[in-house]
């Protein structure tokens, strides 16, 4: 469904991502790791088209996001990694002005608010909220267009344990509805139980790709997915000295 063709993406003499390439299918669960500044976030807004890649091409169920944009987009439904509300607005408000946006009826922007467990806060201003208040309202917004394909870029970002575990079970719905996600993030145990498919970025490469499956039979057995990512990122950072 989604197919990342060699991209590479250079500001200037800077190469923030280099000859990536990767495929998503159908209903997979697809999590991207690595440090900050390996290229997670500009490999994601090159997917939705935001970045127009130096070399290389993304095709969205076959559709060229580059030459097709509008096309493309309407499989896609993103969740950035900075959020920023109008602070005079409700939630509900915000809700339903994205789906207005999207000629979605108010019934279904209030029905995203209950599914990002957004109860007994629709009707407070965002400047009412925390970090982890703003991020769930993200989610309601991002699940609302009921897209096909969900790409979030670091959504546990600022939620509280309550908002992790809320997390996990917006994902797992998400994908239980068939939905193709994929999402990055700085906590691997949220890797570990909901992705199917794990790609490791270390500056601007994609240095492993591997099946959770594969991992679990393989190197689990004497380590774990934190063990593992320590590997490839130290590996890769000697590799560049």
């Amino acid at each position: 469904m989604i197919s990342v063709q060699h991209i590479t993406k250079r500001y200037g003499t800077f190469t923030a991502v280099n000859d990536v390439s990767f495929t998503v299918d159908k209903g997979e669960v697809f999590a991207l790791l690595g440090p900050n500044g390996s290229g997670k976030t500009t490999t994601m807004k090159t997917i939705v088209g935001l970045n127009v890649p130096t070399e290389g091409k993304v095709l969205i169920n076959g559709i060229d996001i580059r030459t097709n944009p509008k096309e493309a987009k309407e499989f896609i439904s993103y969740l950035p990694q900075r959020i920023v509300f109008p602070e005079n607005l409700t939630a509900r408000e915000v809700i339903r002005f994205y789906g207005s946006m999207r000629r979605l009826s108010k019934e279904l922007a209030d029905k995203a608010l209950a599914t990002a467990h957004f109860n007994g806060f629709s009707d407070k201003t965002v400047s009412e909220f925390s970090g982890g208040m703003i991020q769930r309202l993200g989610l309601a917004v991002v699940s609302m267009p009921d897209a096909p394909i969900l790409l979030l870029d670091e959504p546990t970002a600022n939620l509280d344990p309550q908002g992790v575990k809320q997390f996990r079970e917006f994902v797992l719905g998400m994908k239980a509805k068939g939905k193709t996600i994929i999402f990055s993030t700085h906590l691997l145990a949220e890797v570990e139980q909901l992705a199917d498919r794990v790609g490791i970025f270390v500056g601007g490469k994609l240095a492993a790709l591997e099946s959770i499956e594969n991992l679990k039979t393989t190197f689990f057995q004497s380590g774990s997915i934190e063990d593992l990512y320590l590997h490839y990122v130290g590996s890769c950072e000697n590799e560049n000295r």
